[in-house]
């Protein structure tokens, strides 16, 4: 018989957002975390055979969510004046077979850059598709960072990605 340790775990049972603090609870009916993607560049330097790629950084990150209501309260976070960003959380209950169900946090700042209506039909359930671009990103599970992003800085389980680089530039 398999112990415990052996059946699937971390499985994402269900999940809500809240957009500047407002529980979104029975509304949103998909969300996207960002996905950090390395920037590299391909290069090829004298006396190599094949290329190598490079890393440079991160790619811009992006989240979005997709709500059935046509909500005022989130409609009006679109286009704000330059400067302000607005604070959306996502939060999952991820399940072992064993029975245990722990939580998973994504804090996310930035701003809705994408306040897209879709098309209205009779009979038919609406969907209103929302785009943030980020400013910072942080993902908890079970209380732990996994990852933790800004325009300055990287962590991956706690550890900096990039401190070399900014002792380098005295920053």
């Amino acid at each position: 018989m398999p112990s415990s340790s052996d059946m699937p775990r971390y499985i994402l049972r269900n999940c809500t957002i809240f957009a500047d603090r407002v529980s979104k609870i029975g509304q949103a009916s998909e969300i996207t975390l960002p996905v950090p993607t390395e920037k590299v560049e391909e290069m090829r330097n004298a006396g190599m055979v094949m290329p190598i790629d490079v890393p440079m950084g991160y790619e811009k990150a992006e989240s979005s969510f997709k709500l059935t209501g046509f909500d005022p309260q989130v409609i009006t976070l679109f286009g704000l004046a330059v400067g302000q960003e607005r604070e959306f959380m996502v939060t999952g209950a991820l399940a072992h077979e064993d029975g245990t169900i722990i939580n998973a946090t994504a804090y996310i700042r930035g701003r809705l850059i994408k306040n897209d209506h879709g098309s209205w039909k009779p009979g038919e359930a609406g969907e209103n598709d929302f785009q943030i671009t980020l400013r910072y990103y942080r993902l908890e599970v079970d209380g732990r960072t996994l990852i933790e992003m800004t325009p300055f800085d990287v962590s991956i389980g706690g550890q900096s990605q990039t401190s070399s680089i900014r002792a380098a530039l005295l920053a």
